[in-house]
């Protein structure tokens, strides 16, 4: 039977670097238009970022506002807020070998 993935909602700023550049090579055209809608236990609707590694489920908690700023802010973004090509290049070379990578998708609502 397969164990069942942690699930974890988090905010994007308190991921590791190392977890932000995999969350950069999924979302690589930004993350403001792959936010998804969710009532979490408490009964509340949250707007996050949908992200799966080999042991967890992140739910990225942010408004499409907050994934705007974090891209204005983040050099690794240029100004329609696509990931930089060299900087793409990069984290590809450095991430290449993390097979969970290919397993995320863009979620779509």
């Amino acid at each position: 039977m397969a164990k069942e993935k942690l699930r974890v909602i988090q905010d994007y700023d308190k991921l590791s670097t190392e977890l932000k550049e995999q969350v950069k090579l999924v979302y690589p055209d930004g993350f403001s238009d792959y936010l998804i809608q969710f009532i979490n236990s408490k009964g509340q609707q949250i707007s996050a970022l949908r992200f799966e590694t080999d042991e967890k489920i992140y739910m990225l908690r942010m408004s499409k506002k907050m994934a705007i700023q974090i891209m204005d802010e983040d050099e690794d973004y240029d100004d329609d807020y696509n990931l930089r090509e060299d900087i793409k290049e990069v984290y590809e070379e450095k991430h290449g070998d993390v097979d969970y990578l290919s397993d995320n998708e863009n979620y779509d609502d």
